[in-house]
Order: C-alpha cells, then structure tokens, then sequence
C-alpha cells in the first residue's frame, strides 16, 4: 500500500511536464487514470524511433519517450470533444481526488472541464493546470516549449561554453528540464493542496507555469544578480571561484576534478607527477590560481592527458581529491551504485514481454515508492476504469464505441 493508495488522480495532460507529475503520484501509489484522445493518444506515443521493442525485434507501438512518464497509469481514450465524452470526464472527476491538465488557456471551458466545472460536482477536487507561462499575463496565451522556455528564463545564459572561447555560446540542457522540473514542482503542489484538503475538506486550484519553474530553479545564480546587479555569464565545465574545478579530457576519456582546497591542488598535481606547480607562487594559493587560469589549466590539461581515465580516477580517489568521471549511459546502468541502488527495473508488457524503466529516486522506509505495471497501451483500460469506476454495463460502452465516443 503506497503512501497515496487512498488518492486517484485523472490525468489529462500529455507529453511530458503533466505526466512526470502524474507517474510521481502513481509512484507513490495513487489509482492515476491517464485520458487520451481515441486512435492517437498522447503525442509522445508517436515521438520515436526507437520503439519498444516486441521479442521478434520488431517495433511495439510505443516509443521509448512515452514509457518513461507513464507507468502506473490505467489508459482511457475519450473524446472531450463530445457531449458523451465530456459526461465521462465529469463522472471520473466526481470519483477522483486530483485532476491534472495541461491544454491551453482557457481550452477546457468550451467542453465544461475547467476548474469552476469541476468543482461544481466535485466541491473538494485539486486542479492542477500546467501551461508554458501561467494562467495569467502577456504571455497566457503562448504555447510553451521546454527549449524557448530555458531560452526565455535564463538558464541558457549561464549555460555553455564561454563566449570567446571554441563552442562558446548559449547551450539548452541535455534533457528538458523546465518540463521535468515544473512536474515536480506540480507534484509538491498537488500533495500540498491534498494536505490541506484532509484538514479543512477545501480543494483549490493550482496554476502551474514552466517559465515560473525555469526562474525560480536558477537559485543561487538568481541571488547573485539581485545582489549584485550583474548578469552571471557562461563558464562552461570551469567555475568563476575556483580553479582547477572543472572537466578534463584524459587519454581515453573525460574527468571532473573538483579541487576544493590547496591541499587538494597538491595532491592533485603530485598525482599527476607535477608537484613543482604546487610551490610555483602562481599557482599556489586558488586566488592565484583564479588569477592564472589561462596559463595554469592549459598546464593540467596536458598532464592530464598522459594517463587513462580509470587511471586518474583510481590515483586521485586514493590522494582524496574530489573527481568522477564523465559516463555515457550505458556506463551509468553498469555503474555499481546504480546497481546497487537499483535504479534500472524491469516490467512485464503485453508485446514487449518486459520493458526496461528507472525506478523512483525516492527511497521509504515504510511506503516506498512501487513500479506496478508497465506503461498502459493506448485505451487499455477504458473498458474496465468505465465499469468499475463508473458502472458502466457492457451494452454502455458497445455503444460508446460505435458512436467513437471511447
């Protein structure tokens, strides 16, 4: 029984910033019912390749992108844009806890599936909207895309290469992270609203904006400038304070050194058969250091690349000098304490067989979070989620297929 086996959720959002928050709630045990449009479902679905693939090698119809925000989850397929439809979503919604959307600004209100609607049969209900720039002001009605949205907030301005330097510029992150980051930020704000409807009996609305997340997440850079009333500027690897703090490439690959003291800046040169630069009054102290970047990393660049990364690494680990090193993902999976930590599992799925997914961070003691089954195949479960949440009799849902409502 996870910590939110009471909750049920009915997720209407697709693609990704919605759904994050609706597998976190679902891994923590929550009844989620994902509504997807019938024949297509969530975008994401289509968002590939690579597909899952079936035992023969041949392609499932479920792209890798869709499976990693969707497991837990019963699939239903309605069309909201039916009377019939929308009956069916208000009738889900009177049964749930939470309700989950990401559609446009003020797009549910024509099918009478806005908050107001909702709340009228479900007074107590937690409406979560999550749009590229919030319910209100000049940018409402914009779709918002991760990538402009990392643009627009400033986290490509401090993210890159220096400029001046080769590959210098602004760089979006590896992952979409306004998306995945707002999901949290949605999860923490639904279970916040949840508390405080088990003490009062009030349900509220939520308003959700990928570029107020992709602000706020700036953190201490935000700090920075408001204190000083300077823009931080792109470091790349390199950090403005410290030196040598940052990526080196090794004969066979890439390393972070992280040298957070003179001590470690000895050891770190001696390890690397260069300890005359640790007495060298240039280098000696990290604000020289700072001051002589240009001359010093150039020097560690080349001794660094005398010897092999698992070399490096093994050295300075047993000097104590704070380093790691740079895997691809495949290496992440084979690291041993991702193993340990058992962060890849594996699922049963009706064409794959079984389908590889990473596990939920979150590690308790008493609820922890569980991975119950795979990611839900387009409208797997309408006919059930219908009957049994609903009541819903078999002559019903014949009909509501005919009509293309389900």
């Amino acid at each position: 029984m996870g910590a939110l086996s009471h909750i049920r959720v009915l997720d209407l959002t697709r693609v990704l910033a919605g759904p994050w928050c609706a597998q976190t709630l679902s891994d923590l045990g929550a009844d989620v019912i994902k509504i997807e449009r019938p024949d297509t479902g969530d975008d994401t679905r289509h968002w590939g390749p690579p597909y899952l693939k079936k035992p023969d090698g041949g392609d499932t119809r479920e792209a890798a992108y869709y499976l990693a925000a969707n497991r837990n989850k019963r699939s239903v397929t309605v069309d909201i844009a039916t009377p019939e439809g929308q009956r069916i979503v208000r009738e889900l919604a009177a049964q749930s806890d939470v309700v989950l959307e990401n559609y446009k600004v003020g797009q549910l209100k024509k099918y009478g599936l806005d908050y107001e609607s909702l709340k009228a049969v479900k007074p107590d209900i937690v409406y979560c909207s999550v749009t590229g720039f919030g319910q209100t002001g000049p940018y409402a009605q914009r779709a918002g895309y991760d990538f402009i949205i990392q643009g627009i907030g400033g986290f490509m301005s401090i993210t890159g290469e220096r400029d001046g330097q080769p590959g210098g510029g602004p760089q979006k992150a590896g992952v979409a992270i306004a998306d995945l980051m707002t999901g949290m930020y949605a999860t923490v704000g639904v279970l916040a609203a949840l508390s405080h409807r088990d003490r009062t009996g009030e349900g509220q609305y939520i308003d959700m904006a990928l570029l107020d997340v992709q602000v706020a997440m700036l953190a201490n850079m935000n700090t920075n400038f408001l204190a000083s009333g300077k823009p931080p500027v792109r470091w790349g690897n390199a950090h403005p304070n410290i030196v040598p703090y940052q990526t080196f490439q090794t004969s066979d690959g890439w390393i972070i050194v992280a040298v957070g003291n003179d001590g470690q800046f000895r050891k770190f040169v001696e390890a690397g058969g260069r300890a005359e630069l640790a007495d060298d009054a240039r280098f000696a102290a990290n604000p020289s250091r700072v001051r002589n970047r240009d001359v010093l990393v150039p020097i560690l660049a080349d001794m660094v690349r005398q010897k092999g990364k698992h070399e490096w690494l093994a050295a300075l680990e047993a000097a104590g000098v704070p380093c790691g090193p740079i895997n691809d993902l495949g290496e992440v999976f084979d690291d041993p304490q991702v193993v340990a930590r058992k962060m890849q599992i594996d699922l049963p799925h009706p064409e794959a067989g079984a389908v590889k997914l990473v596990a939920s961070p979150i590690k308790m003691s008493a609820t922890p979070p569980e991975a119950r089954t795979h990611p839900p195949m387009l409208g797997e479960h309408t006919a059930s989620v219908l009957s049994d949440v609903l009541g819903y009799d078999d002559a019903h849902i014949a009909q509501l297929r005919e009509k293309n409502v389900i």
